[in-house]
């Protein structure tokens, strides 16, 4: 982990590689990143599917996407994606033989996250109506069978979004979608502290200059060479 003066001057050897106006931009999606809300995907085995939710949330502004891989290897589409996972944090829980929605679990409860599992079932909350009092992460589970019993179980509450047609289902990125445009608005239109701490922030800062920069592992080693 690097200290706060080396991610200072790491940040700004790099900046000297970025235009301004893409600096800019980079400030303004900083300023509306998020980690209050997040994302777990349960066993999606539809590479179309998992890259449109990603890409869903990264241009709705959050930062982290938990990713189950139990039953099924969570793979990617590029063309759905458009690069959106470069600028996200991924996390992946996939140990052979281990309880890894548990493992998900409890990281989340352990950083103070309300889980809410989607399910149809009338007994769960109206999307609209979940309580953000709290940092919430969002359960969705796989195409075919939807989120799994222990899931469901474990989380703090079920959600689910209103319909009035004839089908029961939705896609899961437009599920995405809709729930996470529902919190987020709702979160920017309240006195909720949902933005990243300064810390958050300058970290973030330096992976991103990183990323936008070629070659950027070599230039810094050369570059921590010249200050050590």
């Amino acid at each position: 982990m690097h200290s706060d003066r080396h991610i200072t001057t790491l940040t700004s050897y790099f900046s000297q590689f970025i235009s301004e106006h893409k600096k800019e931009f980079m400030e303004r999606v900083l300023d509306n990143r998020t980690r209050f809300v997040s994302i777990v995907l349960e066993d999606i085995f539809q590479s179309q599917n998992a890259s449109a939710v990603i890409r869903t949330c990264e241009c709705l502004g959050l930062q982290d996407i938990h990713i189950i891989e139990t039953r099924s290897s969570w793979g990617t589409n590029k063309l759905v994606l458009r690069g959106s996972d470069k600028w996200i944090n991924i996390h992946r829980y996939k140990t052979k033989g281990a309880n890894n929605i548990g493992d998900c679990y409890e990281l989340l409860k352990q950083k103070g996250y309300r889980i809410a599992v989607t399910d149809p079932s009338p007994d769960g909350v109206a999307i609209d109506e979940l309580p953000i009092d709290q940092p919430i992460a969002i359960v969705m589970g796989n195409e075919r069978h939807g989120t799994s019993d222990y899931a469901v179980q474990h989380a703090d509450m079920k959600v689910h979004i209103p319909m009035v047609g004839f089908t029961e289902s939705l896609n899961i990125s437009v599920s995405a979608a809709i729930c996470l445009h529902s919190l987020l608005t709702r979160l920017r239109n309240s006195p909720v502290d949902w933005k990243l701490s300064s810390t958050e922030k300058d970290l973030l800062r330096l992976h991103w200059y990183k990323k936008a920069v070629r070659r950027s592992e070599l230039l810094e080693r050369e570059f921590l060479k010249t200050i050590e």
